[in-house]
């Protein structure tokens, strides 16, 4: 047996289970898949793209669940052990100051990401097409939604972990309105998770000044938007 080795915070209660012997696997595979069906929650037709990170003594996590009516959303949950969820049946409902931004038409494939202070969740969100949301919560039970990082088409945001140069850093997959047939991946910055940077593609695209200072800005405030999206 190979030590699975973690680069990061030690997780001593992550699931782990070692292959059968004689296997010759790449990568072995939980032999209790799926972990969570495809109808988790009432009313679900599907599960996928389940974004988890160790929360508190336990994960957290959130989760794309279409319904019958195949209207993608994204839904928080709960885990003990990293096996066994609890999921929200109500979709996750973002706290915004932008009752624009904050409409909802669908969400999917999200991301979640511990950055500096919280939890950040990327997703990709209807807004005049597919691009990027990006939103926050402190504890999975409120999220908070921040402006869009691009204007369509754009989906699939990876926000890094860390700053780099002191901006927030993101790759993306430039879209369309379907499946798109090309590869592209763009590296964009942002100094504020708002305004654009100088890089491949800003952030996002048009809204914000061509170049920002290099300088360190302070994070988003911890201070909740409004009520009302």
């Amino acid at each position: 047996m190979t030590t699975p080795t973690i680069i990061g915070t030690p997780l001593p209660n992550i699931p782990w289970e070692d292959p059968p012997a004689g296997s010759d696997a790449v990568m072995w595979r939980y032999s209790r898949n799926p972990v969570i069906p495809r109808d988790p929650i009432p009313r679900a037709n599907s599960t996928f793209n389940s974004a988890v990170v160790p929360y508190q003594d336990g994960f957290a996590g959130v989760f794309r669940i279409d319904d019958t009516r195949r209207v993608m959303q994204i839904h928080a949950g709960r885990s003990a052990d990293g096996v066994n969820w609890a999921i929200n049946p109500e979709r996750i409902q973002f706290v915004c100051d932008d009752p624009e931004i904050g409409r909802f038409e669908y969400s999917y494939d999200p991301r979640v990401c511990w950055l500096e202070d919280r939890y950040y969740v990327t997703w990709c969100n209807g807004y005049h097409g597919p691009t990027i949301g990006v939103g926050y919560t402190h504890d999975f039970a409120t999220f908070y939604q921040l402006e869009n990082a691009f204007l369509p088409y754009n989906r699939n945001g990876v926000l890094f972990p860390r700053r780099i140069n002191g901006r927030y850093a993101m790759l993306s997959r430039p879209s369309d309105t379907g499946h798109t047939p090309f590869g592209d991946i763009f590296y964009s910055e942002s100094p504020d998770l708002t305004h654009g940077g100088d890089t491949a593609s800003s952030w996002p695209p048009g809204r914000g000044p061509g170049r920002a200072p290099r300088s360190a800005p302070a994070p988003p405030p911890s201070r909740p938007p409004k009520a009302g999206c």
